[in-house]
């Protein structure tokens, strides 16, 4: 975990935890850094909460008049005038809903005045959002400086709380299971300190890698920039070095790029897939403890179950740390392939024989 200044920082699942128990009565703003992941509790609720319907309203977008509009059928019908809300509330859809307000400290003075009475009573104009229905908001730490700011009342009609980053292990288990490329994966386990965050470096010059308020570095390294980084780095085989370079250079930032397509070099060291599948015996071993984490990464997100005899053949030839690696990251919850792999009997054999690298640090 990030060594964040705020001891009570939250880890986003424990953030989307407290918004499924309270977010009905209580709205929780959240409270984050940049690119870490905080849009996607929107996602992570809807999974949880298949009954609600997930609604994105973001204020960055929104001017007072987007809100509500006035319906001229009400003035002819009853001689007043009915305001009819924006749909991204959700309101209409007549069920639980999940509404998140995304970038609120961002947003025009009079959207954050006009969204109050959602946050604080469920209600736009003469509408009632479902009793059910759970509301939060998200914004960006105040002291990255991006404009975000929360006025004292409107501060006061919500629950804020911090979400930390994840730290290089946290993001890896995230990782294997959303197809991120498996040198990103291994070049974040050898390098915790692109997690790390501004609020405990007094010098910027101490992390290149990181934002950090007091230095104008226009790209740098965030759990979104290295997903988009993953993207570029699939594509080596068909860019050449430079233009893969200047692509991670415009994704994550300089020092980042540089040593990441160095650390992306390594994978000369690594057997190929065919050859572990087809030669388990005889395919070659990885040298350096970087290209371990490389092999092992690949293996998690690429296996399948006509192949995993195959692996652990291959697997029981690398040194034990390797394959305590492999082993926790089956054994992690999110794990989407877990259940393959657990049945296989060679693995189950493995393990039984193995226990004790279980007690390892689960990837």
């Amino acid at each position: 975990m990030s060594k964040a200044t705020n001891i009570f920082a939250l880890s986003l699942p424990q953030v989307a935890n407290l918004i499924k128990s309270g977010g009905n009565k209580r709205t929780v703003l959240v409270q984050g850094h940049m690119g870490t992941g905080k849009s996607s509790l929107l996602k992570t609720l809807s999974a949880a909460l298949p009954s609600h319907a997930p609604c994105y309203f973001d204020c960055t977008t929104k001017d007072l008049g987007d809100i509500s509009i006035p319906s001229l059928q009400t003035v002819e019908r009853d001689g007043c005038v009915r305001f009819v809300p924006n749909e991204e509330l959700g309101v209409h859809l007549n069920k639980p809903i999940i509404l998140m307000i995304d970038e609120f400290g961002k947003a025009n003075p009079a959207v954050k005045n006009a969204m109050l009475r959602v946050i604080l009573e469920r209600k736009i104009g003469s509408y009632e959002l479902h009793e059910d229905s759970l509301v939060f908001a998200t914004t960006n730490l105040g002291a990255e400086g991006v404009g975000d700011l929360l006025p004292p009342h409107a501060r006061n009609r919500m629950t804020v709380v911090v979400s930390r980053k994840p730290d290089n292990m946290e993001w890896i288990e995230w990782g294997i299971n959303n197809d991120v490329d498996h040198s990103v994966l291994a070049w974040a386990k050898d390098n915790p300190q692109l997690f790390a965050s501004f609020e405990d470096l007094q010098n910027p010059d101490e992390n290149p890698y990181i934002y950090h308020p007091k230095s104008q570095r226009a790209a740098f390294v965030t759990p979104r920039s290295l997903e988009a980084a993953s993207d570029w780095v699939k594509l080596r085989d068909v860019l050449d070095e430079q233009t893969l370079t200047s692509a991670l250079i415009g994704t994550v930032g300089d020092r980042g790029a540089l040593d990441l397509v160095n650390y992306v070099k390594m994978l000369d060291q690594m057997p190929s897939l065919d050859s572990i599948k087809t030669s388990p015996t005889t395919a070659k071993l990885p040298e350096t403890a970087a290209a371990k984490s490389l092999v092992v990464f690949r293996t998690l997100t690429n296996i399948g179950k006509e192949w995993i005899d195959a692996w652990m053949d291959y697997m029981v030839r690398l040194d034990p740390e390797a394959q305590a690696m492999f082993a926790n990251g089956v054994r992690s919850e999110n794990y989407s392939k877990r259940g393959i792999v657990m049945t296989n009997k060679k693995f189950t054999a493995w393990a039984m024989q193995n226990n004790h690298m279980f007690t390892a640090d689960k990837v």
